[in-house]
C-alpha cells in the first residue's frame, strides 16, 4: 500500500510538471498504458485471497481515479495554454487597407435571376419557389403529363430509387412547373408568381447542361386570354434587354400543361457574330429565335390545382434563365456556366453593389 501510495504521488508531481502534451502522453502510458504500473497493479487483484483483494483494490483504484483525473485537467490546461499562443499568435490586422481591386463577384445566373425578379416585381409578380425533389405527380401527372410521356423515360429524367409513402415516384424536377402547382394549391386564385429555380434533365452539350435554370411565369384570375401573355412577355423583354424594339411571335405549338399553347420567338440580327435582340424577325438582316414555351392554362391543370375552370382562367410561361443570359452578356458556351474558372467568372461577373433597378437599368455592368 506504501509503495501504490508513493508511486501515485510522483506521478501526480509528474503530471503538474508536465510542459506539453507530448510530455503528458508518455506520463499516461507510463501509468495508465496497457503496461502502465497502475494497469499491472490492477492485473494482481485476480490471483490474491478474497482478504487480500479487499484491502489492495481501493487503494489502487483509488490511484488510477486521481491520475485519470489530473491527466484529464492537466490536458485540458495544456489546450487552452496552446491555443491562447496560437490566438495570440494569429492575429489579423484590420487596419490594412483594402486591396487595389476587389475581390469575388456575383455570377451572371445570379445576377440575371435579380433582374427577373426586379422587373416583375413591377408587374405585380411575387417569387415562388419549390422543392428541387419533386414527386412524380406534382411534376408530371398535375401538369396533365400521361404516364407514356416521353419526358418520364429513365433517359431524360434523375429518378431516385426510393417512393414516397403514398408510392409515388421521386425525382429531380424537370422544369419549375411544380411550383406552379404548389401555388395554386396553397394559395388559391386569383394568383401572379414568378419560380426561378434549378432544373435537372439528362441532356449535356454547348447549349445544354444535366443542371440549368428556369424561370415560370403564372397568371390566375378571371377573363385572361392570350393577349395578356404577350403583353407580359413583351413588356419583360423591353425591360430585360432594355431596348423599346423588341419584336416577339407566337407559334402554335404543343404543351400538356397548357391549351392553346405557343412557343415565343423575339427577332434578332447577328452583330460582329453575336446575337443582338432587337428589331423584326421577318426583316432584311434579321431572324427569329426561340426563347421559350408558353399558353393558356390546361382546365385539368386548373382542376388538378383545386380550381373550378369555368371561373377562372390563366396563362403559364417558361424561359431558360441561362440562355437568356448568354443572349444578353454575349456568352457563347453553356458549359462555361459551371466549370468554376476564376477567370470566366472575373469577367463575366457582377459587382455585389450592382443591384438591379428599373430606374438605373437592370442590366448596368460593374
Amino acid at each position: 500500500m506504501t509503495d501504490i501510495t508513493s508511486r501515485t504521488e510522483a506521478a501526480l508531481a509528474a503530471i503538474g510538471a508536465a510542459t506539453s502534451l507530448d510530455a503528458l502522453e508518455a506520463e499516461r502510458l507510463e501509468t495508465l498504458g496497457k503496461k502502465g504500473w497502475v494497469s499491472l497493479a490492477l492485473k494482481t487483484l485476480g490471483g490474491m485471497s478474497p482478504e487480500e483483494r479487499t484491502a489492495a483494490a481501493p487503494a489502487i483504484q483509488s490511484a488510477r481515479a486521481a491520475i485519470a483525473e489530473a491527466l484529464d485537467a492537466k490536458k485540458a490546461a495544456l489546450e487552452a495554454a496552446a491555443l491562447e499562443e496560437q490566438l495570440a499568435r494569429e492575429t489579423v490586422d484590420l487596419t490594412l487597407p483594402a486591396p487595389a481591386a476587389p475581390k469575388g463577384s456575383v455570377h451572371p445566373v445570379s445576377q440575371v435571376m435579380d433582374e427577373l425578379a426586379e422587373i416583375f416585381a413591377d408587374l405585380g409578380f411575387a417569387v415562388a419557389t419549390g422543392p428541387e425533389i419533386e414527386d412524380d405527380w406534382h411534376n408530371f401527372t398535375a401538369l396533365n403529363m400521361d404516364e407514356t410521356h416521353p419526358a418520364r423515360a429513365m433517359h431524360d429524367t434523375f429518378y431516385f430509387p426510393d417512393k414516397t409513402a403514398e408510392g409515388k415516384d421521386v425525382l429531380l424536377r424537370t422544369h419549375t412547373s411544380p411550383v406552379q402547382i404548389r401555388a395554386m394549391l396553397a394559395e388559391g386564385a386569383p394568383i401572379r408568381i414568378i419560380a426561378p429555380g434549378r432544373v435537372y434533365r439528362s441532356d449535356s452539350d454547348a447549349t445544354h447542361t444535366p443542371m440549368f435554370h428556369q424561370v415560370e411565369g403564372l397568371v390566375i384570375d378571371r377573363d385572361i386570354h392570350l393577349g395578356h401573355l404577350k403583353w407580359t412577355l413583351e413588356t419583360f423583354f423591353k425591360a430585360f434587354f432594355e431596348r423599346e424594339d423588341i419584336t416577339l411571335r407566337l407559334r402554335p405549338s404543343y404543351f400538356p400543361f397548357t391549351e392553346p399553347s405557343v412557343e415565343v420567338d423575339v427577332g434578332y440580327s447577328n452583330e460582329g457574330g453575336r446575337r443582338v435582340v432587337g428589331g423584326h424577325g421577318d426583316a432584311p438582316g434579321h431572324a427569329w429565335m426561340e426563347l421559350g414555351g408558353s399558353g393558356m392554362v390546361n382546365a385539368r391543370v386548373l382542376e388538378f390545382a383545386g380550381l373550378d375552370p369555368t371561373e377562372w382562367q390563366g396563362f403559364a410561361f417558361g424561359l431558360g434563365i441561362d440562355r437568356i443570359a448568354m443572349l444578353k452578356y454575349g456568352m457563347n458556351d453553356l458549359r462555361a456556366f459551371f466549370d468554376g474558372d476564376g477567370r470566366w467568372l472575373a469577367h463575366y461577373g457582377f459587382s455585389p453593389f450592382d443591384q438591379p433597378t428599373l430606374s438605373a437599368g437592370v442590366g448596368a455592368r460593374a
